[in-house]
C-alpha cells in the first residue's frame, strides 16, 4: 500500500522533530520546509496528501501561503496549526477552507487523529458501516417477519432508508447489492401487507395509519395560530430518501421540530393521492359529493385541474375561517414570481404551495436519455435531486421565511420506485395507460403477481362504469400491454414510476420546520 505523504511547513521545524519521528514510525512519509515561498514550490513539482501549515512563520504568512497553496492544489488538506485562538484568525482561515486546524503546542496523537479524519477517513467510513450494517441485517430482516402493524413498516423503512444513505458514504459494492437485496425482500413483504390489510383501513375495523385523506386535518390545520403565518409546501413525488437529503441543505436555518411518515392511498399518484390529500377525501367521496371536481382515468381533461376548489372545499367542511392562498409551481419563472411577490402571500394565514419538479425530474428521466444517465440509480437520483433543490426558487423561498414569524410544513402526496420486472396485462381501449396500475372493464392479466380490487368503493375508490375494477403492480413490477410489447418493456425498464404498491411509493414524509 502507498505511504501517505505529509508536507510539514514551520519555521521552527527542528523543534517538532520527535512528532516527525513518530509519525514515521506509524508508517508516513514526511517531508519538511521553514517558509512559505518553499511551500508554494514544492506543492508544485510534487504530490503531497496532507500538508502541516504553521500559521505564524516570518516572510509570508501561513494564511498567504494557504491561499496560494489553494489557487495551485485547491483540493489537497491543509490543517493550520497555530499558537493563537484569536477568532479573526480562526475566520480567515476558516474561510480559506482549511480541513482541519491544530492549537500549539500539539501532541503526536491529536496529529495522528487529525491524519486519520483527514487522509483515511473513507476507509474509516467504510469499515464503520459495514460493521454496522452486518450487525442490523439480521434485526431488519427479523423486524421484517414479524411486521403486522402499519407503524412496524414505518420503522422498517425509516431503517432501510438510514442504511441506504449511509452506503452512499461507503465505498463497498458488494455490500450495496446485500442492501438491494434485502429491500427487496422487505417490499415483497410489505406488498402481502398491503394486500392483506388495504380495505380494512376504509372501514371501523383494525388499526389504521394516517393516509391522504387525513392528512392535513391531523397534521397541517392544528398549526394554523393567530398572529402566525403557515407555509404548507407539497413537493410531488418525493420520497422519503430525497426529503432526508434536502433536509440537510435545510438545518442551517431551520430546525426541524417534527418529521414522521404517513401513507398514501392507492393509486399513488398524482391524480388520486394530491386530489385526495387536498380535498381530505376518499377519491370515491370526491367523486360522489362533487362529481364536477373529479375527472376519471379516461376522460381527456386534465386530473388534477381543480386542487384549489377542492381545498377550499375542504376548509369550508372542516369550518376554518381562515384568509388562504393556493399556489401551483412548474417552472423556474412561476417560482421566482413567487418570490417576489412574498408579502402579498404574508397577509394569508395559510399558504399552500405544490411545487412540481421532482415529479417533472422522474418523467424526464423516462423520456430523455441523458437525464436517465445522470440518475441512473437511487444514489444518483437523490443526487438529481439534491441539486434541483439546491439552485431552486424553492430553496429561495425557504431562506427568505427564516426572517419571518411563520411556520413550514413539508410533504408530498407519494413516492415513486425503479421499476424493472413487465407484467403482460390485456384490456380495451379505456382502460387506464399509468404503468403501475390499471382501471378498466375487462382486465386480463396474471391475479398472482398484482393486488386486484373488484369493487373500488372498499378502497375509496370511484369508478367510471359498473364493471370497472382496480389493479396494483406489487414490488419492482409495471403493467405493460400486449401490442408491441417488447418495445414497451425495454423503453420503461429502469425508469421510476409510480401509482402501485411499494415501500418507497407508499410511505411518504412530513416534517415541521421553525427558524432557528
Amino acid at each position: 500500500m502507498r505511504k501517505i505523504r505529509i508536507l510539514w511547513t514551520d519555521d521552527e521545524i527542528e523543534i517538532l522533530q520527535p512528532h516527525i519521528i513518530f509519525l514515521k514510525e506509524k508508517g508516513y512519509e514526511v517531508e519538511t520546509c521553514t517558509n512559505g515561498n518553499d511551500t508554494v514550490d514544492l506543492i508544485g513539482t510534487n504530490h503531497y496528501d496532507i500538508i502541516f501549515l504553521d500559521e505564524h512563520m516570518p516572510g509570508m504568512s501561513g494564511i498567504d501561503t494557504l491561499k496560494q497553496i489553494k489557487q495551485i492544489k485547491p483540493l489537497i488538506p491543509v490543517v493550520m496549526i497555530t499558537k493563537s485562538e484569536e477568532e479573526d484568525i480562526m475566520e480567515d482561515a476558516i474561510g480559506s477552507q482549511i480541513a482541519d486546524y491544530l492549537i500549539k503546542p500539539v501532541k503526536p496523537n491529536q496529529i495522528l487523529l487529525c491524519l486519520k479524519k483527514n487522509t483515511d477517513s473513507q476507509r474509516l467510513v467504510t469499515e464503520k458501516t459495514t460493521s454496522g450494517y452486518q450487525s442490523d441485517f439480521g434485526k431488519i430482516r427479523q423486524m421484517i417477519s414479524e411486521a403486522d402493524k402499519p407503524g412496524k413498516w414505518i420503522d422498517i423503512y425509516k431503517k432501510l432508508v438510514y442504511w441506504d444513505l449511509q452506503l452512499d458514504k461507503a465505498d463497498d459494492l458488494n455490500l450495496r447489492e446485500i442492501f438491494l437485496m434485502q429491500e427487496q425482500e422487505a417490499n415483497s413483504a410489505f406488498s402481502k401487507f398491503i394486500a392483506a390489510n388495504y380495505l380494512s383501513w376504509f372501514s371501523d375495523k383494525g388499526e389504521k395509519p394516517l393516509m391522504s385523506p387525513s392528512l392535513m386535518k391531523e397534521k397541517v390545520f392544528p398549526h394554523i395560530k393567530k398572529g402566525k403565518k403557515l407555509f404548507f409546501i407539497i413537493i410531488d413525488n418525493l420520497r422519503l430518501d430525497q426529503w432526508k437529503i434536502i433536509s440537510e441543505e435545510l438545518t442551517p436555518i431551520y430546525r426541524i421540530e417534527n418529521e414522521s411518515v404517513y401513507y398514501s392511498i392507492l393509486p399513488t399518484s398524482t391524480q388520486y393521492a394530491r386530489n385526495s390529500l387536498l380535498a381530505g377525501l376518499t377519491p370515491y367521496d370526491i367523486h360522489r359529493e362533487h362529481n364536477d371536481l373529479w375527472v376519471h382515468d379516461d376522460e381527456e381533461e386534465g386530473k388534477n385541474q381543480y386542487e384549489k376548489e377542492l381545498l377550499g372545499k375542504q376548509l369550508a367542511r372542516l369550518l376554518l375561517d381562515i384568509k388562504w392562498k393556493y399556489h401551483k409551481i412548474s417552472s423556474n419563472a412561476e417560482g421566482k414570481k413567487i418570490n417576489d411577490n412574498l408579502s402579498e402571500l404574508k397577509v394569508f394565514d395559510l399558504n399552500v404551495l405544490v411545487y412540481n419538479f421532482v415529479d417533472i425530474i422522474s418523467h424526464a428521466r423516462t423520456e430523455i436519455e441523458i437525464i436517465r444517465d445522470l440518475a441512473s440509480d437511487e444514489p444518483a437520483y437523490r443526487t438529481l435531486t439534491q441539486s434541483w433543490f439546491i439552485h431552486s426558487p424553492l430553496l429561495e423561498l425557504l431562506k427568505y421565511l427564516v426572517k419571518e414569524n411563520v411556520r413550514i410544513i413539508i410533504s408530498t402526496d407519494h413516492g415513486t420506485i425503479r421499476v424493472n420486472n413487465p407484467v403482460k396485462v390485456v384490456g380495451d381501449r379505456s382502460t387506464s395507460p399509468n404503468l403501475r396500475y390499471k382501471l378498466g372493464r375487462n382486465l386480463d392479466y396474471p391475479s398472482s403477481d398484482v393486488f386486484e380490487i373488484v369493487d373500488p368503493k372498499m378502497a375509496g375508490l370511484p369508478k367510471s362504469n359498473i364493471s370497472s375494477r382496480y389493479i396494483f403492480a406489487r414490488n419492482y413490477d409495471y403493467l405493460v400491454y400486449p401490442n408491441n410489447y417488447h418495445y414497451y418493456v425495454n423503453y420503461y425498464r429502469n425508469t421510476f414510476q409510480h401509482g402501485g404498491i411499494s415501500l418507497q411509493e407508499m410511505l411518504i414524509p412530513v416534517a415541521s420546520l421553525e427558524p432557528r
